[in-house]
C-alpha cells in the first residue's frame, strides 16, 4: 500500500533527511534511536493521554458552525484547538516533548517561536515539569506578539531575541539551533513544527496526531461516518495541518487542502507561498521546499501572521504538494483578515490570523451542500487583536 508517512530512513518520498552538523549528531541520534520506543511504553501513553484530557482539557470539540455553512452552503465543521490550554494545538506535541526529554534525562528545554504560541507551550509545560526554559524569538515577532512573550516571562521562560537576519521565526530557529550545538549533554530542543532533522518531522506529527484521531470518532457522532471529503488547515511548517491530515493520509477519498500565506500576493516579493515559490534545498536539518534565490540564498518570507511567515514547509508537507496528495492554495493578507472577521460575526469565534487564512478558502473554492469540510481552527485570536484592531481600525 502506498503511504504518505514518513520511511525507515526518515523521508517522505524525497524530502527530509538529517541534514546536521556533526556536533548534532549524537543529540539527533539518541533521540532517533529511542522516540518510538518511548513513545509506545505504556507508561509514557497513560501519562500523556492523561495530561492531554486533565491539563489541555482534549478532546476539543468538532463544532457544526451553522450560520457559516448556511453562508457556503456546505457542511462547515471546526475543529476547536483554539480551546486548548494555551489557546492553541501547540501544546499537544509540548506534552509529548517534555515527556520524552525527562525520560531522555535532559533538564534544559531551548524552544524557537514566530507567534508565540509554541513558545508559550513549552514555557508552559516547562513550569509544569520544574524545567529550565530558554525560548528563541525574533525581535520583530517579539514586537507584534508582545502579549505572549509577557506569558512566556511570566510562566518562567528566559526569551532571548534573534536579532540577525529577517528576525523572524528562520532567525529564531537558527539561534536555538546553534544553543543545541553549544550544549548538546543536558539540553533537549523542542521544534514546534514538523520541521527540523529526521525524527522531528515525524515525532511531532505523531504528537498531533490526536487531532485527526478526535476527528474521526467524533465526525461518526454528528454524520455517521468517520472520513470527512474534505481536511483543511493552515501551513507554516505544518504541525496543525499534519495533525489533522495524519489518520487520513492513506485515503484518497478524504481531499486534503493546504492554504499557505500570499502575502501581500505571490508575485509581490512579500510573500510566504513555499509551495509555489519554493525548490527543492535543506534549511533546519531536512531537504523540503524551500524559497530561494538562484544561488540558493533564503528569501525572506513575509505574512501579516507571524506563524506563517516561514520561508520552507515541512517535508512532510513538501511530499504531499509534489505528489498532488494534497491541494496547496495561498491566501492573501486581506483575504485572511476578511475571513477572520467573518467567523467572529457569524460564529462569535475570534481565530487566530494563522487559522483564519484556512478560513479563507471558502471565497476562494466552492463546494457541495452534502460536502463534509472539517477545518482546522489551530489557534484562538487574543494574541492577533492588535493586528486585527489596526488591520479594521476598529
Amino acid at each position: 500500500m502506498k503511504t504518505y508517512n514518513v520511511n525507515e530512513k526518515g523521508y517522505y518520498g524525497e524530502f527530509g533527511g538529517a541534514y546536521i552538523p556533526e556536533m548534532l549528531y549524537p543529540n539527533v541520534e539518541e533521540l532517533r534511536q529511542n522516540y518510538l520506543k518511548i513513545m509506545a511504553e505504556p507508561e509514557f501513553q497513560k501519562e500523556f493521554n492523561q495530561l492531554l484530557k486533565d491539563y489541555v482539557g482534549r478532546p476539543s470539540p468538532l463544532y457544526f458552525a451553522k450560520r457559516l455553512s448556511e453562508k457556503y452552503n456546505t457542511k462547515i465543521y471546526l475543529k476547536r484547538e483554539d480551546l486548548n490550554h494555551t489557546g492553541a494545538h501547540k501544546i499537544n506535541n509540548t506534552i509529548g516533548q517534555i515527556l520524552m526529554a525527562k525520560r531522555l534525562g535532559k533538564h534544559r528545554i531551548i524552544a524557537e517561536t514566530g507567534a508565540g504560541q509554541h513558545g508559550v507551550a513549552t514555557a508552559t509545560v516547562c513550569a509544569l515539569m520544574g524545567l529550565e526554559c530558554i525560548v528563541y524569538m525574533g525581535e520583530i515577532d517579539i514586537a507584534r506578539q508582545a502579549p505572549n512573550v509577557a506569558r512566556m516571562k511570566m510562566l518562567g521562560a528566559k526569551v532571548i531575541p534573534a536579532l540577525s537576519g529577517s528576525r523572524t521565526l528562520k532567525d529564531a530557529t537558527n539561534e536555538a539551533i546553534r544553543d543545541w550545538i553549544n550544549n548538546p549533554v543536558d539540553t533537549h530542543y523542542i521544534i514546534g513544527s514538523v520541521v527540523g532533522p529526521h525524527p522531528y518531522p515525524d515525532m511531532v506529527a505523531r504528537f498531533q496526531s490526536i487531532v485527526s484521531e478526535e476527528i474521526q470518532w467524533q465526525l461518526k457522532k454528528h454524520e455517521g461516518k468517520t472520513k470527512p471529503d474534505y481536511v483543511i488547515a493552515c501551513v507554516g511548517g505544518g504541525s496543525n495541518a499534519a495533525g489533522a491530515y495524519y489518520y487520513f493520509l492513506d485515503y484518497d477519498e478524504v481531499k486534503l487542502i493546504a492554504v499557505e500565506a500570499a502575502g501581500l500576493g505571490i508575485d509581490s516579493g512579500e510573500s510566504a507561498a513555499t509551495s509555489v515559490l519554493g525548490k527543492e534545498g535543506i534549511i533546519h536539518g531536512s531537504k523540503t521546499l524551500l524559497m530561494q534565490t538562484n544561488d540558493g540564498q533564503i528569501i525572506e518570507p513575509y505574512s501579516i501572521s507571524a506563524g506563517l511567515d516561514y520561508p520552507g514547509v515541512g517535508p512532510m508537507h513538501a511530499h504531499l504538494y509534489t505528489s498532488g496528495r494534497a491541494e496547496f492554495i495561498s491566501i492573501t493578507d486581506s483575504e485572511a483578515m476578511k475571513a477572520g472577521l467573518e467567523l467572529c460575526q457569524l460564529e462569535g469565534i475570534i481565530p487566530a490570523i494563522e487559522s483564519a487564512h484556512a478560513l479563507a478558502i471558502f471565497e476562494q473554492k466552492t463546494f457541495k451542500p452534502d460536502d463534509i469540510v472539517v477545518v482546522s481552527l489551530s489557534g484562538r485570536g487574543d494574541k492577533d487583536l492588535e493586528t486585527y484592531i489596526n488591520h479594521f481600525s476598529l
